[in-house]
């Protein structure tokens, strides 16, 4: 059995108070963590979900939103998430039995996922054990030194062609990603997606092309760029 973690527990720190909870946020009339959890139904993918929500009001409001023929396609639970994204993969993860085959796990502020790249992800984490939505930077990249600020910096040039900018969803085998979030955190260590954390135990990744939008609700004015990306697709 194939499982989604649908992390919806974050703070939207960077929503600037303009929104109380930017995964139920409305998009084109329905949540913003609502289209990512159809996309998944309708991939064929998973046949279970669990949702990691912030407080006890925000998994009210969330299993409220839930149509029933998505209950009906996939079995939905839902998970206290932790302080950080990191503590929640692990949390959830954590509730999952022993018998899952492949996790997926996706942020759901990143409501434009499509069902060809759920697909597209889920044979290629069949394949390899370990895959990631993942696009090729097309822009110059400069890194600063460490310490330093915008203002007069000497500039190291990346080398571009051999640069991805990560998205999620991303999946794995159940077992070694439980392994992975157990191993990074007990040696205190902090990774910021799931190939991070497959990667600190040595095992590689295989990185899916995402030909589709795909970007992350974070700021406010992502909001009206994803709904003006999601009714001209």
């Amino acid at each position: 059995m194939n499982q989604l973690v649908l992390l919806a527990a974050g703070s939207g720190s960077r929503m600037n108070g303009t929104m109380a909870d930017k995964t139920l946020a409305p998009l084109a009339g329905q949540p913003v963590f609502l289209h990512s959890l159809q996309k998944f139904a309708r991939s064929g993918t998973v046949q279970q979900a669990v949702i990691t929500c912030r407080d006890e009001d925000q998994q009210a409001a969330i299993e409220a939103s839930i149509h029933p023929e998505i209950r009906e396609s996939i079995g939905i639970t839902c998970t206290p998430g932790g302080a950080t994204r990191q503590q929640s993969v692990l949390a959830a993860l954590e509730t999952l039995p022993p018998g899952t085959g492949l996790v997926f796990v996706h942020d759901a502020a990143r409501p434009l996922v499509s069902v060809e790249s759920i697909q597209a992800l889920h044979q290629a984490a069949q394949d390899d054990g370990a895959a990631a939505l993942a696009r090729p930077v097309s822009d110059t990249i400069k890194r600063l030194p460490p310490g330093a600020g915008p203002r007069k910096a000497q500039l190291e040039d990346l080398q571009r062609d051999r640069l991805w900018a990560m998205e999620t969803p991303q999946a794995f085998q159940y077992a070694d990603l439980l392994q992975a979030y157990q191993f990074v955190e007990a040696e205190n260590r902090i990774v910021t997606d799931d190939a991070a954390a497959i990667s600190a135990l040595g095992k590689p990744v295989t990185l899916v092309p995402n030909p589709h939008p795909n970007p992350k609700l974070t700021t406010p004015g992502d909001l009206a760029c994803i709904e003006h990306l999601l009714l001209s697709h």
